[in-house]
């Protein structure tokens, strides 16, 4: 354990006019109330606030810090109060010793309501005073360093949490150090072969190809000194956890995954960051669509590089960031820069968020949220999500989370432009609304006066902000309509279980699930919001999981007018699962297409086509046909086995056609009846798994369509 003048003077290294009879009195203090507790390792319990205050240290925190690091558990753990502990170190560090207690009671990973509820009041905290939320995750760093000593299960539901929640959280705060450390700590818990295996491949590496980061350092070192510009460069391999994310989202095994080297290159100037760039990309070619230049364009929590790939020796591909090194300095503290100390005196960063205009901004976007699992919905959406930057017509730029479409865009402006959005440009090319947007895209919106959202929208945007203005939107204008269709989803499901849905079951019904009465009920299931079989299970749990019946074909679509048919669209083929949407025909009743279909396009001018449409919730019978493109190998009996590879899966071969024959394969079009997207899903894994087929896809053609 750290002694308390070893303490002290790490302190004074950084802020040589900080309070050391105040801090020894908290670190005698501490140590008097936790006397006789150890930690489940055996140590000392107090070694643990003790090593909390150690790592804020590092992150050159203010006296008040570390003061309430070495108090954070008394309040919780011993016999001090809230008034003992304000008596003696002043309502100030009681408040934030208050308020890191109410954040480690807070259960992050317990049920969504409880867990929705409990982040408003983490976001309540951390509004007062962002620093308690720098002790917790401080906490949370040193409790994961040390999470060996705890149970096996124990360490499986704080790894989990630190992964879902404090992680993500400390990445948002501009600390990605510490994010990478979290997520690699816990990775370690959660999957420690697949961290293992990917530490033994690291090995084998450097042993076949030497010390990668040394060779590649003295190779950006050569082109800095060729271009005269002075400039320190650090290297390392990275983290087994984010080598791993990687693998797992682009498909690939550790040997053809090319970036798992960083280097970073601090200057002194903006203008030398411009020219290392320069450097380098001379030196060596760049990676196409790996360039981001977040010192031009910030993201929102203060943080400034460039970040560029490159082809670099023997091909391997390097990633390179270029930033000063007052840059440097929020990278690691992040919002913590603002009482961080540099020479004896508070720094003074102007790269640096404010605090309170930081927390403000991320909470006003979740003000608009109604319930806990809308709030929730927002947080994980807003809170943890990579940035775009977009820009208007007019220059001014607007962040967005990655996959934003062009109605996020509009909804970011102001809600009203959102609401009467009838198409985009990006870069001056007219696109459909669900288009996602890029880096560095211009965006234009076209709006009219009577447009309003369309339920289809929901499924389009990414943000709470626009979700929440559709959703409100939606509710406003179109509640009529949607109890309507709610009443008939209600009254479709509840016949399916041998129940009527009549006005006091849904009342009921309404009251169970918190909802007030059955006109919000009914709303709520039209909007999609929920599902018919939540309003049944709502009454009758032993009946809402039944399987029903078979629907009947014809019955299979929920939304339609009485005298309306249907048909599905055979330029996308929808399938019961799939979310849907209908486009009217005078003399053809109304055809169903997949709401991502590209022949959608064509009728964004003409919402009046559009009808909001669901699939039945009950069985449906292998009557929907889905053309599959495969691709196999030109030998005996092959086809036989794929034929008898879709038909052990209960699915039905309606029509079969060659759309090309070469010398070593046939590629084919077959047609085949299924139930619903599972069916498809369970047919198309099944052939994908023999080894003589080299691709299956849905085949889609839109000279298919009406």
């Amino acid at each position: 354990m750290i002694e308390v003048d070893d303490l002290i003077e790490r302190v004074r290294a950084y802020n040589p006019r900080s309070n050391e009879e105040l801090i020894r009195a908290a670190y005698d203090y501490g140590g008097r109330m936790h006397a006789g507790q150890f930690r489940q390792s055996g140590e000392p319990y107090f070694t643990h606030p003790v090593a909390v205050a150690s790592i804020l240290t590092e992150m050159r925190l203010d006296d008040a810090t570390i003061i309430t690091a070495l108090l954070h558990d008394t309040i919780e753990d011993t016999r001090s109060t809230y008034q003992e502990v304000s008596q003696t170190f002043g309502v100030h560090i009681a408040e934030l010793v208050d308020g890191v207690t109410k954040l480690t009671n807070l259960q992050l990973s317990s049920s969504e309501s409880k867990q929705a509820e409990n982040f408003r009041k983490l976001l309540m905290a951390m509004s007062k005073d962002l620093r308690v939320i720098l002790v917790k995750l401080a906490d949370r760093l040193h409790n994961m360093r040390t999470i060996k000593s705890m149970r096996a299960e124990k360490q499986v539901q704080k790894a989990r949490e630190t992964m879902d929640i404090y992680a993500p959280l400390a990445g948002r705060m501009g600390m990605q150090w510490m994010r990478d450390e979290l997520e690699d700590l816990s990775f370690a818990v959660l999957n420690p072969e697949g961290r293992n295996s990917i530490m033994r491949r690291f090995i084998r590496l450097e042993r076949e190809t030497g010390d990668v980061v040394k060779k590649i350092t003295a190779d950006i070192r050569k082109e800095l000194k060729k271009a005269a510009i002075e400039g320190e460069v650090r290297g390392r391999a990275k983290k087994p956890y984010s080598i791993w994310r990687k693998m797992q989202e682009k498909g690939l095994s550790f040997s053809r995954l090319s970036d798992i080297y960083g280097f970073r290159i601090l200057c002194s100037t903006e203008a030398e960051c411009y020219a290392i760039l320069g450097a380098m990309h001379q030196r060596w070619r760049a990676v196409p669509g790996r360039f981001k230049d977040y010192i031009s364009q910030p993201k929102s929590n203060g943080y400034r590089s460039i970040h560029t790939t490159v082809s670099g020796r023997d091909g391997r591909r390097v990633e390179i960031q270029i930033r000063t090194f007052q840059m440097h300095d929020v990278a690691e503290a992040g919002v913590a820069a603002h009482w961080s100390y540099r020479d004896g005196v508070p720094s003074e960063n102007p790269f640096a968020v404010d605090p309170k205009k930081w927390i403000t901004s991320l909470t006003e976007q979740f003000e608009a949220a109604e319930d806990h699992d809308e709030f929730l919905e927002h947080v994980k959406l807003e809170m943890y999500a990579d940035q775009v930057f977009c820009f208007t017509p007019k220059g001014d730029v607007v962040k967005l989370p990655r996959g934003a479409t062009p109605l996020d865009f509009a909804y970011a402006i102001h809600t009203r432009i959102g609401d009467s959005c009838v198409g985009a440009k990006v870069d001056g090319m007219r696109v459909p609304l669900w288009t996602r947007l890029k880096n560095g895209q211009s965006c234009e919106i076209m709006t009219a006066a009577g447009q309003r959202p369309q339920s289809t929208w929901i499924d389009i945007v990414v943000t709470g902000r626009a979700k929440a203005a559709i959703r409100r939107s939606l509710r406003e204008e179109d509640r009529e309509r949607f109890v309507k269709l709610g009443w008939e989803l209600a009254r479709v499901a509840f016949e399916h279980v041998g129940k009527r849905a009549t006005q006091k079951a849904l009342d009921t019904a309404a009251r169970q699930m918190g909802l007030g009465e059955a006109s919000e009920l009914l709303a709520r299931l039209g909007s999609a919001e929920l599902t018919a079989r939540e309003v049944v299970s709502a009454l009758y749990p032993d009946l809402g999981g039944e399987e029903p019946d078979e629907i009947d074909l014809s019955r299979s679509v929920i939304g339609l007018g009485p005298d309306q048919s249907f048909e599905r669209a055979q330029c996308c083929q929808p399938v019961p699962g799939e979310r849907i949407v209908g486009i009217s025909y005078r003399g053809k009743g109304v055809i169903v297409h997949a709401i991502d279909c590209p022949a959608l396009e064509e009728f964004q001018d003409e919402p009046g086509r559009w009808v909001d449409l669901h699939w039945h919730s009950g069985n449906h019978p292998a009557g929907h046909t889905v053309s599959l493109d495969v691709t196999i190998s030109n030998d005996a009996g092959v086809l036989g086995r794929i034929c008898t590879l879709i038909g052990e899966q209960k699915a039905n071969i309606s029509d079969l056609h060659f759309a090309d024959r070469k010398p070593d394969f046939y590629r084919l079009i077959i047609d085949v009846d299924l139930r619903d997207v599972e069916h498809l899903h369970a047919v198309m894994l099944a052939v994908e798994a023999e080894s003589d087929v080299a691709s299956i896809s849905r085949y889609r053609d839109l000279n298919r369509r009406p």
